[in-house]
């Protein structure tokens, strides 16, 4: 009973919601205002159980995530506050992101095959990957980390067919929206860590 309603819940309104709080999230972190990390935590909240709900189970598992480095990201923005600029921008050197590109590959092939094998995951390869460079990713926020964005627009892209795939068409909506907004975060960011050196 309990799951059968949960499983014919209309999860319309409540994807909304969790689309609202998702936006102003990115508004904030482009603006690298620290209350931006309360408004992750309430949207990954609520898209823990949408994705349960649509059988994308490292979507789900990204929440959770979400969540939790919600928690970090406050942290570290907020320690970085002692000196009156914050934690500052800072960029990666091209090795590091060749090896954070395979990494994310090689990890998205072989939990995509285990979730393909023994589990009814839909698009379980291009879920991984979304998955998976969303969790390095969302580090490179929580350490300001210039080139966030940039893996942001390619994760957009990804995740936008993803959802329309599932009928998630306002999170398909909110990921285009998010890969403009990636595009404006990466200049503005880009401007300020100009500013800095």
């Amino acid at each position: 009973m309990i799951l059968e309603n949960f499983i014919n819940f209309n999860w319309i309104g409540i994807e909304t919601l969790a689309v609202i709080l998702a936006i102003i999230y990115l508004f904030l972190a482009i603006k690298e205002n620290s209350l931006c990390w309360y408004f992750v935590f309430f949207s990954a909240a609520i898209y823990i159980w949408i994705f349960i709900n649509s059988c994308l189970y490292m979507a789900s598992l990204l929440n959770v995530y979400y969540a939790l480095m919600s928690i970090y990201g406050l942290y570290q923005w907020r320690k970085g506050s002692d000196k009156k600029s914050g934690l500052p921008i800072k960029c990666l050197s091209s090795s590091h992101h060749i090896f954070i590109v395979i990494s994310v590959i090689s990890l998205s092939l072989i939990i995509g095959y285990f979730l393909e094998s023994y589990t009814d995951s839909k698009l379980p390869y291009l879920d991984s990957f979304a998955a998976l460079s969303s969790i390095v990713t969302t580090i490179m926020v929580a350490r300001k980390i210039l080139e966030n964005w940039l893996y942001w627009i390619a994760i957009d892209a990804v995740s936008i067919y993803l959802y329309l795939s599932q009928d998630l068409y306002q999170t398909a909506i909110l990921f285009v929206l998010y890969m403009i907004l990636s595009i404006m975060g990466y200049y503005e960011w880009r401007k300020r860590y100009l500013s800095y050196i």
